[in-house]
């Protein structure tokens, strides 16, 4: 290949040459030819003829005037205003050539005649040159045309000596390249949270190793495996691990790198990356996001879709068609198999497909416990609580979530990263970060402090599925505080109980307003989006209500492909029922809220208030108040509390200063004895919430 391109390089050197030489020439030749010929005035010709200087003379034609050419009877030097070789020629040089133009008018042709009679000189004339248009033409399209051939030649060469099928070949070949298995470090130790994916994955490694083991058998190994599931939940690593375990060459592509603005990109670009696996094999193809190019086909209308469907066909062709593809496996992700083509999904092509979904509590641990390998956590931090307290969360929001607490323990000068740490972590990642400088009136305060409060206690009270862990009423995005409640186990199922108990305790911050103020505010917009989103899935997916019956009217598998995703398949007289039943369980939740802070109220107003006064409490400090009425407070805000921007650039230019100082002292009195520790940060309170025991 390096020869081929040396060789490339050099032809294409040698072809630049050749095209400066001929400009180079055209130009000499046309500049040349000029210099033969003098070129002068009218008044200096009819001179000339009158002092019978001009042995002969012709008149021809033009464009509005009459050229005249002729010679002299004796030689003349030539003289020229042009610069560079033209310049030197003609200084140089002698001619007997002269032309000049005459306007056509009788009067000067009249004096020219009446001269040359005079001076007896030939006078010959000619027709007006009727190829002058052609020969312009000619002139100014041959170099263009020349610079064309030479591009031509160029590419052809490089297309005939490269085997790549030249610079515009390029675009048909796969952007895959094979990484050595030396260089794939990842292994299944390396995945936590999702044994049986890792057990479904076991069986490709041991083909891949001893194929034989299988083939004896009779046993045909899956051609393809799809790994499905939301973001973030680790189906890449999987791949990779995969890849990493059997030690074979790893193909790893992106769906939307198939295509292309060029017509049939795509289809190349398969059958190159397949080529390529196969000279590999055994071999592994990845393909990221396969629905970029596996959506259902005759879904789309011309344009762009049809060479994405040509792409699709020849994926299908490459999997299952009458080339062999034996020794090679495709590995796929996705977050959308639902929308995929189904004859991508049968048996023969992906044979099996692995549901890669969010982790459970123990994967959660196990996650954890993967990420804080190379971080410095405190003795005070339980990833196992912190498993309990994330439900939900993949993969990649556990590793943010450590690596926030990280940045914060480095920004607070800790050594360690402690509870304190990742409890703002969460609360970052759940909201945002802190404004504690946010202003706010008293009667907001509070207003928000009974809202918050309404939540917790009618969570508190219901309490059979979910835990309130969490309330505060520090301003956070766009919100001024909220209450944070998870269910108590992994919950893959909702209950019609625990979705009524949701529904009341959403509807607990209005009841609080109403119950305390007697008047009702904005901030409930949010709690009222979730409470009505949840009721409609009640009653349109879950079949939870008995006027519905036990119909799905909403949701993926209602939804048709024709329908647009926006279209609704029910009359309108099911609408209005479906509107009137949701209102019904809102108002019911409501109620309920409403009476639980009723038999409640003195609880309701011991929470608002510890709220106002420490801003944030936790699970424990809320069972305290709700049991004793009483609870511990934490400890004051200490030096490692978060500071703000300006306060974190104030404190370390005053430390720097210190340094800077301690230095300067040190090399007055080299004797005095040197502080180990000069640049102790002092507190500095930002409002901040410090509560190292808020997840407990």
């Amino acid at each position: 290949m390096k020869n081929q391109n040396g060789g490339f390089f050099r032809s294409s050197f040698l072809y630049v040459i050749i095209f400066l030489a001929v400009i180079a020439g055209i130009y000499t030749f046309m500049g040349g030819s000029k210099t033969t010929t003098k070129t002068i005035s009218q008044s200096e010709f009819v001179k000339s003829l009158s002092d019978k200087d001009i042995d002969s003379f012709s008149i021809q034609p033009g464009n509005d005037v009459y050229n005249v050419t002729g010679t002299y009877k004796n030689s003349q030097k030539q003289k020229s205003s042009n610069s560079g070789l033209n310049a030197l020629i003609a200084q140089q040089s002698t001619t007997t050539k002269f032309q000049t133009s005459v306007l056509q008018n009788d009067s000067s042709i009249k004096d020219i005649t009446a001269a040359a009679k005079k001076s007896n000189t030939e006078m010959t004339t000619k027709p007006a040159a009727s190829s002058g248009f052609w020969l312009n033409l000619i002139i100014t399209i041959a170099p263009m045309l020349l610079i064309v051939g030479i591009i031509y030649l160029m590419m052809s060469q490089s297309a005939g000596k490269g085997g790549q099928g030249g610079m515009m070949g390029n675009f048909g070949k796969s952007k895959a390249k094979p990484s050595d298995p030396k260089d794939n470090k990842t292994r299944f130790t390396d995945v936590a949270g999702a044994d049986e994916e890792k057990e479904e994955l076991v069986e490709v490694v041991e083909f891949l190793k001893s194929p034989k083991k299988f083939t004896q058998m009779g046993a045909r190994i899956p051609k393809g495996v799809l790994l499905e599931g939301p973001p973030g939940t680790g189906k890449t690593m999987l791949a990779k691990a995969v890849a990493g375990e059997a030690s074979v060459p790893f193909f790893s592509m992106s769906g939307s790198d198939f295509v292309e603005m060029f017509v049939g990109v795509g289809a190349s670009r398969v059958r190159d990356l397949f080529d390529q696996a196969k000279k590999s094999a055994p071999a592994i193809i990845f393909i990221d996001e396969i629905d970029a190019v596996g959506r259902r086909r005759g879904s789309g209308i011309g344009g762009g879709n049809d060479e994405r469907e040509q792409t699709l066909n020849q994926i299908l062709i490459e999997m299952d068609g009458f080339d062999n593809s034996e020794g090679v496996i495709i590995l796929a992700s996705t977050n959308r198999s639902d929308v995929l083509d189904p004859a991508l999904l049968r048996s023969g092509r992906f044979d099996r497909k692995i549901m890669v979904g969010a982790p459970d509590v123990k994967g959660r641990e196990a996650i954890l416990k993967v990420h804080a390998k190379n971080k410095p956590l405190a003795d005070s931090v339980d990833l196992k609580a912190i498993a309990h307290q994330t439900p939900g969360y993949v993969g990649a929001d556990l590793e943010n979530l450590l690596n926030e607490a990280a940045l914060l323990a480095a920004r607070r000068n800790k050594k360690n990263i402690d509870a304190a740490d990742l409890d703002e972590a969460e609360d970052r990642i759940f909201q945002g970060p802190a404004k504690a400088n946010k202003a706010m009136s008293d009667l907001e305060r509070k207003t928000t402090a009974f809202h918050e409060a309404g939540h917790a206690l009618v969570g508190l009270v219901k309490s059979n599925a979910s835990v309130v862990r969490k309330v505060t009423i520090v301003p956070r995005g766009r919100i001024g505080g909220y209450a944070l409640m998870t269910p108590k186990t992994d919950r893959y199922n909702i209950r019609y109980s625990e979705a009524l108990e949701q529904l009341a305790g959403l509807m607990g911050g209005r009841a609080a307003e109403l119950a305390t103020f007697d008047e009702a505010s904005s901030g409930a917009a949010n709690d009222f989006q979730q409470a009505t989103n949840l009721a409609r899935q009640m009653v349109t997916a879950y079949g939870m209500s008995d006027k519905l019956g036990m119909v799905q009217l909403e949701g993926n598998a209602s939804v048709s492909y024709s329908e647009g995703g926006g279209a609704k398949s029910y009359s309108d007289e099911t609408a209005a029922l479906i509107d009137e039943e949701v209102r019904r369980l809102t108002k019911e939740a409501f109620e309920e809220a409403t009476k639980i802070l009723t038999e409640h109220k003195d609880k309701l107003a011991e929470i608002a208030n510890a709220l106002l006064e420490v801003e944030s409490l936790d699970e424990k400090q809320i069972k305290d108040i709700y049991e004793t009425g009483h609870f511990t407070r934490k400890g004051e805000e200490d030096e490692n509390d978060a500071k703000s921007y300006d306060e974190a650039k104030a404190a370390l230019d005053h430390k720097e200063d210190e340094v800077e100082q301690a230095e300067e002292e040190g090399a007055k009195n080299p004797d005095a004895p040197l502080d180990d520790n000069p640049d102790e940060p002092e507190s500095v309170d930002d409002g901040s919430d410090s509560d190292d025991d808020s997840k407990q």
